[in-house]
């Protein structure tokens, strides 16, 4: 998934719930550039208006200009409310994922499905964009660029593998923290037990002389000995 750090909510997207505006601003991400064969690929592209009081009216077109060619081929173009692909490569590939419900288009993302080797290459997303204004109107192109590298299995980032790793070692730190105090616990639990009967055979012998029998002393000139 791309990692879309806005500060504006998306009109559309496929794991947040639709929401029917925009409040605030948005920060331009890049996009991700690995995609896994056989496998979709969102191909994220933004395009934040500086002036978010003017009205405006937005296009995006993608094009493809695969490894080793010169040429861009025109492979998607969104009219609000009309995406279109326009390149029998990517027919039944592309699928818009950027702003939807206003022409004024801020996200220009699309997710290309079952990605083949052959999609490596640079992809090209560009916004024309029409700004409303009081005395005439503006118009604006925002051209953006993408490497697009197609690999058979997803590399893991490293991050990803610090996190396991520490993972395990927490989980074997904790194991031996909870070796150390059941054993602690445990020779406190004994050495309570012990002094417990001490204390038990302490009492029983001081008992054992209160109720010692009188028979068993005697007399020595007036003097009882025992």
């Amino acid at each position: 998934q791309l990692p879309l750090l806005l500060l504006c909510l998306w009109h559309h997207d496929p794991l947040v719930t639709q929401v029917p505006h925009c409040h605030g601003g948005c920060a331009e991400v890049d996009s991700m550039t690995e995609a896994v064969a056989r496998e979709s690929f969102l191909m994220g592209c933004i395009s934040c208006k500086r002036r978010e009081e003017v009205q405006a009216y937005t296009t995006v077109d993608w094009h493809f200009r695969a490894t080793g060619e010169e040429e861009y081929i025109h492979s998607f173009h969104y009219d609000h409310p009309h995406p279109n692909t326009l390149h029998e490569d990517f027919n039944d590939r592309l699928e818009w994922q950027g702003t939807m419900g206003s022409k004024d288009v801020q996200i220009g993302a699309v997710f290309i499905h079952n990605v083949t080797f052959n999609d490596t290459g640079t992809y090209r997303c560009t916004f024309q964009r029409t700004l409303y204004l009081t005395l005439d109107n503006e118009y604006i192109t925002v051209k953006k660029e993408m490497e697009l590298t197609v690999v058979a299995e997803a590399n893991r980032e490293l991050l990803s593998v610090v996190s396991e790793i520490m993972m395990y070692v927490l989980i074997v730190v904790l194991q031996l923290w909870m070796i150390v105090v059941l054993i602690h616990c445990y020779n406190k639990i004994w050495a309570e037990h012990e002094a417990r009967d001490a204390r038990k055979a302490l009492r029983a012998q001081e008992l054992a002389l209160i109720n010692e029998p009188l028979d068993s002393k005697v007399s020595c000139g007036g003097v009882l000995l025992e």
